[in-house]
């Protein structure tokens, strides 16, 4: 069952690419008294989220925080190394790249998709969540296309 508005958010063991390799996070901590936006993607370096999505969020990144929001988050059902670098060729310095390698965040948000006709594997849907100390304000689900998920449209929900 996919989470809603009102919802507090699952407590998930993730992944961040730290300074000796891949480190662990909780999702509860990267939440905890803070405003973020999480969006994700359903794979790094894939088209759709390598040329609009991912690109949007780090051309808005100021813009964004300086309507309040403390952290961009930005997942995929990918690991740590491939988001590590996926963020660096995106010049994603602002933005915490958060690998759901097993995929058990999008599944306990209910936000999974089956990719497996192009061989892909359970993956992330597209969406984006504003996260308010831990509890779920907004969620936008992309069914096609970036359009509810982008930059732009966070940054004028928090407006």
């Amino acid at each position: 069952m996919t989470v809603q508005v009102g919802d507090t958010l699952p407590n998930i063991e993730l992944r961040v690419m730290g300074a000796e390799g891949p480190e662990a996070v909780q999702t509860a901590d990267l939440f905890a008294g803070r405003k973020v936006i999480l969006f994700a993607v359903p794979g790094a370096f894939t088209p759709g989220c390598s040329m609009t999505h991912l690109p949007g969020y780090v051309t808005l990144a100021d813009k964004i925080k300086a309507k309040g929001i403390d952290a961009i988050i930005c997942t995929s059902v990918n690991d740590a190394f491939v988001m590590d670098a996926w963020g660096k060729a995106q010049n994603a310095e602002e933005i915490i790249m958060l690998a759901d390698g097993l995929g058990h965040w999008a599944e306990a948000v209910g936000l999974t998709q089956d990719l497996a006709g192009p061989q892909l594997g359970v993956r992330s849907q597209r969406y984006a969540m504003l996260i308010n100390d831990g509890q779920l304000e907004l969620l936008n689900i992309d069914p096609k296309g970036i359009d509810l998920s982008s930059a732009e449209t966070l940054l004028a929900a928090i407006s």
